[in-house]
Order: C-alpha cells, then structure tokens, then sequence
C-alpha cells in the first residue's frame, strides 16, 4: 500500500461451535482481539464486526451473521475490502460451501484473510487452502461422530441431552460430572394437564372424540396456548403420537441436519416419567387408525362419476368432468380446458355421461373381455413375463449368493468370538455385529423380494378360468354400485381418449393376467384396488418404491 491509497475497510467475522463455549466467554474475545491486532499491523480500518456464538460451521442455514455480512460484501455498495477471520475453519468447515463462498466474494472484489493461516494468491496457495479445508471438514466429521456417541450414551442412562424438550416436561439438573450438569426431564404439572385433556377429548371422555383439528380448535377457543403459541393440528398430532407421554422417550431418530429418519438400530431410548398411561397411548393410537383417511376404502368416497379421472379429452389432454344442466336433470363429460379457460384453450367438446359411459363399458365388453381376445392379450403377456422372468432368476441367484456370504461373514465374526480370538471387550466387536447382521438382514430381504416377483404364470391360465373371468367381470360392469363398478373398471382402462369420432381406450394388461388366474369367482374381489400403503404414487410414502426399482 502506497502513501496516497486509503486503508483496507475490514469486516471481522469471529465464531464459535456451542453455546457453552460462547457462554465461556473465552474464544471470541481471543478471535476479535487477535483480529484487531492484526489489522492494526497492516494499517488497515475495522469497519465491522460480525459474531456467531454457538453456530455449526459446516452450514450457513442457522448463521444469520454471516449470511449478512456475505449480502452485504456482494451488494453493489460493497462496504469493504477484506473478511478476516482468525483461521479458515472459522469461515467454514465445508470444502464445497467454502469454495463457493470465497469465490463469490472474489467476483465482489473482497477477500477472505486468516490471522493465523497465511495463502498466496495464486494456484499453489489455492491449492494449500483447498487441502487444508478438506482437514477442516474431516475433523468436524469426526468431532460431529465422537459428540453423537457421547449423546448416545448419556441418553441411554436416561440423561436429557439438552435441545428443547416435549410440551409437559421441563429439565433439571440432577448430578455433577465434572464441569458438566447431568439432567433428566421431570413433568411440568401446568403443562401436563393440557397433556391429559388432548388425550381426553381425543377418547371423548366426557363428550364425543375429537380429532387433532377439532381439539387444536378446542384448546386455542379456551386461551391455551403451547410455548406461547397457538396449537396446530401437528402439535396435537404430536403429542398424541409420542411414545415420551407414556415413559419411552426415543433419541437419535432422525438426522438433525437433513430430518431425514434413522434406522431403528440407531434409535436410543430413556425412561421418563409417563404423563398418561400405556393403555391411554394404546387407545389413542387405535382410535387414530381408526379416523386416518389414507385408510379409509375408496369405495366409501367414491365419486359417482364411473370416468372420473379415466375420461380425457383426445385435443387438449384435460380430464373430462361432470357438468349438468337442468337443475341436475342433464349429465355431461365436459372438457375441463375449456370449461377453465375457454376456447384459448381447446375449443371444447361435451357429450351425455350415460352416452359415454355406455359406449365405454360396451366396448370393453364387446371387444376386450371375449375369450378370443383374452387369450390374444393375455399370451403376448405372458410372453413377456417369462423374458423378465429370466431376467430376475439371475438376479434372485445373485441375492442368494450375496445372503450366503453375509451369513457365512457373520458366522465366522461369531466362531472368533466362540474362540476367544476376538475379545468380548474389543471396541469393534459391536460395530462389526451390527454391521454383518445389517449385511445379512439387507441380502435376505433382497432374496425375498426376487422371490416374490417371480410371476410363475404360464400354466395358471386356462380357457375356462378365461371364459368364467369374462363372464364375472362383464356382469360386474353393468351391474351394482358405481364405486365397485368404476374398481372393476379401472383394472383393465387407465384412460378413455374422448375425440370427435373415435374414443380410445389404453389400459395394462397385468391386472387382468392376475385377475384371469383366480380359480374362484369370489376372488377377484381381491383383485379390486384398495387404498394400502403400497398403492401410494409417491417414493417417499410407498414401501415397495425399492423393490419396483429391484426387480424392474
């Protein structure tokens, strides 16, 4: 620096990992004193100073300093020339989030500096700086490992690990170890009375059950609130479903980064005192059950509509849906495109529901579920079943042999320990258990499910089981309830493209190979879909998500 060119402008960003060491007192004031220092030496003006006490740096998410002092070095106005940090693990702990953080303040033309770590500017120092981040994050890692370890054991003598406990118990300290205070939860008596009442309106003691809405509404009606707010339908929910109320609380069972759910193996439970009883929580649950709407059948909502949802419009793609005229004494499929837009949209076609229903159901019993047709379609299916077929004994031959050798690794692992080769007390022993029973439970269910998805079909279906399946489902159609009607229907049809002269119908061919196998009429109402859990579109909510994707 020249005598005529004014100082660097320095913004000063300090930080620490916990609140106890920012309740210590004792690092920031090192950092900001040796930043201070720093700039003193090198001529250059403190303009600001940012502080994070007690924030993870290997996250930007919970650290509102350095979100703002980053917005403020990239804002045009650009209020200084430096961050400074005491050493680059104070910046961050992550290799990609730092990286992308130095680089876009070096596009604002500010630059990151350590006090304790110095870089040159050019590919080796980047080089060094990268390297020595990579550490940074990796001992992080470790730290984040060994802390987890620690919480995982002070949770298994049934100590509280300190983040905000449950609505109705409050921490106390118990003991001393050290320099450390040992808590359990004892019951907050004012707030589990609220605890008591959800459950008794979710029994309906003294009046009807109640749902989660209903009692949320109850509760915020008579001024009650949770933590000084209002309750919500997923506070009552919780409380309702949380196996802590009847003395079983459950730690480590999701990622406190991600949220993401834990396996069960690394769930660690404690004892607490129960605020209601096991047979309450039981009940509880069973009435929850009860009222949950993803278990309820379909054909109890039903839509009286039979091509609700299958009916499409063959020019713009949009479902067709119910409209009336009359007062309701007339019933079209309308366009929905056009009935939502208007003619920007599609220029709109109607015709009468039982005209189109009619035609739609003729035709599928007309053209589709004869014999002849039948077999037509159901022999190219199986055609193709035996090729995927032959597919998946090779990967069920590959599972198997994968189950072997986790059995055979376990095994082994057991007969060390039988021999007194592996010590009862070596640190690895349960690690290495866990670990080979996990491989062995995963190459089992691996097995089972290969197994399971071995059609086996070719011999099943015969021209009589063809001609009584035809039969049954032609009856069915034109026969009883809408709801079991549109069911049936929707075995075979997944879509009616509804065009100006022509209706075409798409549908696949497995449900109706199943349901033609049946060797009793009465069993193709398990043919009929009804709304389990494996029937769920999405992959976070459907179970059989991994094994579609195995045996596809």
């Amino acid at each position: 620096m020249n005598a005529f060119s004014p100082p660097r402008r320095v913004a000063v960003y300090a930080r620490v990992s916990t609140t106890r060491q920012a309740e210590a007192d004792l690092s920031i004031p090192d950092q900001l004193r040796q930043a201070d220092a720093f700039c003193a030496q090198k001529g250059w003006a403190v303009v600001e100073r940012y502080v994070e006490p007690g924030a993870s740096g290997t996250t930007d998410e919970r650290r509102p300093a350095f979100q703002q002092m980053i917005e403020a070095a990239t804002s045009q106005a650009r209020p200084y020339d430096v961050v400074l940090v005491h050493s680059m693990s104070r910046f961050f702990r992550d290799q990609f989030h730092s990286e992308f953080n130095i680089r876009r303040l070096r596009r604002a033309g500010v630059e990151v500096i350590s006090v304790t770590q110095a870089f040159a500017d050019d590919p080796t120092g980047n080089l060094i700086r990268q390297i020595l981040g990579s550490f940074d994050e990796y001992q992080s890692r470790e730290n984040g490992k060994h802390t987890l370890r620690a919480m995982r054991e002070n949770a298994s003598q049934n100590f509280w690990n300190g983040c905000p406990p449950p609505f109705g118990y409050v921490p106390v300290e118990v003991e001393k170890r050290g320099a450390r205070a040992k808590k359990r939860l004892v019951i907050d008596e004012a707030e589990a009375t609220v605890v008591r009442r959800i459950y008794d309106l979710a029994l309906g003691h003294g009046g009807l059950p109640l749902g989660v809405k209903a009692i949320a509404a109850r509760l915020n009606a008579e001024g009650l609130i949770m933590h000084g707010k209002p309750f919500r339908t997923s506070n009552v929910h919780r409380i309702l479903t949380s196996t802590t109320y009847h003395g079983v609380h459950v730690f480590n069972r999701r990622n406190a980064k991600t949220g993401t759910a834990k396996p069960k193996e690394d769930w660690v439970t404690s004892t607490v005192p129960a605020i209601v009883s096991v047979e309450t929580f039981e009940k509880v649950q069973a009435s929850l059950a009860a009222r949950n709407p993803t278990r309820t059948p379909p054909r109890l909502l039903a839509s009286p509509v039979l091509l609700s949802g299958i009916a499409r419009c063959a020019t713009c793609g949009s479902g067709m849906t119910l409209r009336t005229g009359k007062s309701g004494r007339y019933r079209y499929y309308t366009c929905a495109g056009f009935a939502k837009q208007g003619r920007t949209a599609c220029p709109g076609r109607s015709i009468a529901m039982a005209a189109l229903d009619g035609m739609v159901i003729e035709h599928v019993c007309d053209r589709i579920l004869t014999p002849d047709r039948l077999v037509t379609i159901l022999q190219a299916y199986l055609d193709r079943s035996a090729a995927a077929d032959e597919s998946r004994r090779e990967r069920l031959a590959q599972a198997r042999r994968r189950q072997t050798e986790a059995e055979g690794g376990l095994a082994r692992l057991l007969e060390l320990v039988e021999k007194g080769l592996l010590p009862l007390d070596d640190p690895t022993l349960k690690d290495r258990l866990g670990a080979a029973r996990v491989a062995r439970d995963d190459a089992a269910e691996q097995v089972r499910l290969c197994a399971a998805n071995l059609t086996g079909q070719a011999a099943a279906i015969t021209p009589e089981k063809v001609e009584r399946f035809g039969q049954l489902m032609r009856e069915r159609l034109h026969t009883g309830e809408i709801g079991f009607r549109k069911a049936y229907l929707r075995l075979f049809v997944s879509e009616a493209v509804v065009g100006d002269d022509e209706i075409r119908l798409r549908g696949p061919t497995v449900a109706l190979a199943k349901a033609a196998m049946q060797d009793r009429p009465a069993d193709l109402a398990g043919m009929v879909p009804s709304f389990v859990r494996e029937w769920r579109p999405l992959r976070g909510s459907n179970p059989c998500y991994q094994r579609e994707r195995l045996v596809s």
